[in-house]
């Protein structure tokens, strides 16, 4: 078993990199510069193309496409959100996860040769949630609910060809990104993370989970 992993360098990522090989599992961690890491920016195609390229023929049982910014937390409605702030959002948290599938594409369907069922784990957020909308960091919301729809059309369409996609919201988790005051723990989210991933069937893809298993509002 393979699992690939962006952004394993830090964070959630990191953490399910550790847990996943301390189970056995063979890791790819990709960051952007990281010794001992794949090189991978999922913002630069060109990155993403020479990552397919440098894996060919090598099969991929679990693609976790975690990479991803929050950059608008203090921006404000009136004069914040700049043009340029959206575009980086989105090339990051939703183009950046598209390339990436694509590129490993080939390797995920290698893996159907085991019998096994591949998967592509897509964190997003519940904050990308249509219906449980909360207002504010309208870049990162609206990036994470593209995120959402596409792991969910992304779903349908891979189906017929045996590859399950799921989608995820980590928690509030004690990151960089989410801050000290955070309710739940790098290693509690990252537990509750693998268990839904690694129970991830054909039946659920297009499943948009918590951390914990709670079924989310699309």
């Amino acid at each position: 078993m393979t699992i690939l992993i962006t952004g394993a360098n830090r964070g959630i990522g990191k953490g399910l990199a550790d847990a996943w090989k301390k189970a056995g599992a063979e890791v790819i961690g990709t960051a952007r510069s990281e010794p001992g890491m794949e090189q991978l920016d999922v913002a630069d195609p060109n990155s993403v193309s020479a990552l397919g390229k440098r894996l060919e023929g090598q099969s991929v049982s679990t693609l976790v496409c975690n990479a991803g910014i929050l950059l608008d937390r203090h921006e404000q409605l009136d004069d914040g959100y700049p043009p340029e702030l959206w575009a980086k959002h989105f090339q990051v948290n939703v183009t950046g996860v598209f390339l990436t599938v694509q590129a490993l594409l080939p390797n995920l369907r290698l893996a159907l040769d085991s019998g096994a069922t591949p998967k592509i784990a897509i964190i997003s957020s519940k904050l990308g949630s249509q219906t449980s909308a909360g207002g504010g960091r309208y870049i990162y919301r609206a990036s994470k609910a593209a995120a959402l729809n596409l792991g969910r059309n992304l779903a349908m369409d891979l189906r017929e060809q045996g590859i399950a996609v799921g989608i995820y919201h980590p928690g509030w988790v004690a990151t960089d990104m989410g801050g000290s005051q955070a309710e739940v723990s790098v290693e509690q989210s990252v537990a509750g993370l693998r268990r839904q991933i690694d129970n991830l069937t054909l039946a659920e893809t297009g499943c948009f989970k918590a951390w914990n298993g709670q079924d989310l509002p699309f």
